[in-house]
Order: structure tokens, then C-alpha cells, then sequence
């Protein structure tokens, strides 16, 4: 079955939409506590949740650039659905669930054992 591009585009667009009104909704900001007033564990806590807000904020990044790709790839390049690795084309499916997607599972497969 071949894939259908303006569906994909359609699912890429959307997922950026949703990326960004995240990232406009939940800016991440320096913590600045009292010492005197925030017990230890509260400072280890803060801290920690810092660092997961900070982590988030890398990950929808990364989920915003590769669908940015993805979109520059659906409109231009002939083997988009192809993998990067084999040449292969990637199922269908898989597609479906995530249209930024460069490999298919054997190959993905591969590049995270190694």
C-alpha cells in the first residue's frame, strides 16, 4: 500500500502544533530557593525537577527538529517512507504512528543495540 503523503503531512503538522503550545505552555525557569526557609530535601527535590523540566524541554526539541525534517522530506524527497539504512520501505504502520520516522524496525532495531 503506498503511503499516503498529505495524511502524514497532515499528522506532522499537527504534532507540531501540539510540541509548541507544550513549549509555550511550560517554560522552564532558573530555580532560586531560600536557603533558609527550603529544608534539604526540598532543594534536592526542586533541583530534580529542574533537571526533568530541563530534559523535557531537550526532548520536544529534538521532537520539533525531526519533524521539521520529516515535513522538508514528505514534500520533496522521493524515497521518503524509505529506510535510511537498508532502503527498504518502512511500513506502513509504523509511518502511520510516527511520520518522522527513518528506519524500519529491523534497522532501528540495530542502531539501538549498538
Amino acid at each position: 500500500m503506498p503511503i499516503d503523503r498529505y495524511e502524514l503531512r497532515r499528522v506532522l503538522l499537527a504534532r507540531r502544533e501540539e510540541l509548541s503550545r507544550e513549549v509555550a505552555l511550560d517554560p522552564t525557569e532558573t530555580i532560586e530557593l531560600d536557603q533558609a526557609r527550603v529544608g534539604r530535601l526540598s532543594r534536592a527535590e526542586a533541583m530534580q525537577d529542574h533537571q526533568m523540566a530541563l530534559e523535557m524541554g531537550r526532548r520536544r526539541s529534538a521532537m520539533l527538529e525531526a519533524i521539521e525534517d520529516a515535513l522538508r522530506r514528505v514534500d520533496t524527497d522521493p524515497d521518503f517512507g524509505h529506510c535510511d539504512d537498508c532502503g527498504e520501505p518502512i511500513a506502513t504502520g509504523r509511518l502511520a504512528l510516527d511520520p518522522a520516522q527513518r528506519c524500519c524496525v529491523s534497522c532501528q532495531s540495530i542502531r539501538e543495540q549498538n
